[in-house]
């Protein structure tokens, strides 16, 4: 195999999309897409911008939702592109505009957390209740590496395997974004020996 040598406009090779709830100054919720994600244990490790209101709001209150969605609610996702809850709107977001409600604009549905002040998206199979604990600034300070706590973790029933309390993953395709475009997962390809939702070995 011959390779050559890329210059990607950006390195998301795929990771999972997923709208982040916060708290703005004013008690109302904020809602914003990314894509900057891992997870270790309990704890979450997001990438977000550090000139937006999601950063500003979970630096001062640290209860956040986060919401994954699957792919048939890419649209929602790409309506919260370009649009953001500071206002007025930084110097350097000019292509952005201000939205209040950003779940209105998204077409989604606020509902009630159990455990922290912000609201899930009801319409996302799967929610995360939060709650930062370090949030460190990138090199430039242009982003944080935000760390998080899962406190309570919401899932829709068709997506668990059933008599059990474990998503299963042939039950539910997460949206998926790679190189700027959005993809939902494809077929199984294998599992890990360890996995508790396998109904089988894995494949030699």
């Amino acid at each position: 195999m011959d390779h050559v040598v890329a210059h990607p406009e950006t390195l998301y090779v795929g990771t999972p999309a997923y709208l982040i709830a916060t708290e703005n100054p004013d008690g109302s919720a904020n809602l914003a897409p990314a894509s900057s994600y891992w997870a270790l244990g309990s704890m979450l490790v997001l990438g977000l911008e550090a000139a937006g209101q999601t950063a500003e709001n979970l630096l001062a209150r640290p209860d956040i939702t986060v919401n994954f969605p699957s792919g048939d609610l890419w649209r929602s996702v790409l309506k919260l592109d370009g649009t953001t809850g500071r206002n007025p709107v930084p110097a350097d977001k000019s292509r952005y505009r201000f939205e209040a409600d950003k779940f209105q604009a998204a077409g989604l549905t606020p509902e009630d957390s159990e455990m922290v002040s912000v609201p899930r998206v009801a319409e996302c199979q799967l929610q995360f209740e939060a709650r930062v604990a370090r949030a460190t600034p990138g090199l430039g300070e242009s982003y944080y590496m935000v760390e998080a706590e899962v406190l309570r973790v919401h899932a829709d029933p068709q997506i668990l395997k059933p008599g059990t309390l474990l998503p299963d993953p042939r039950r539910w395709s997460p949206l998926v974004y790679q190189f700027r475009h959005f993809f939902s997962t494809g077929i199984e390809l294998g599992w890990l020996p360890k996995s508790p939702t396998a109904d089988a070995p894995p494949p030699a």
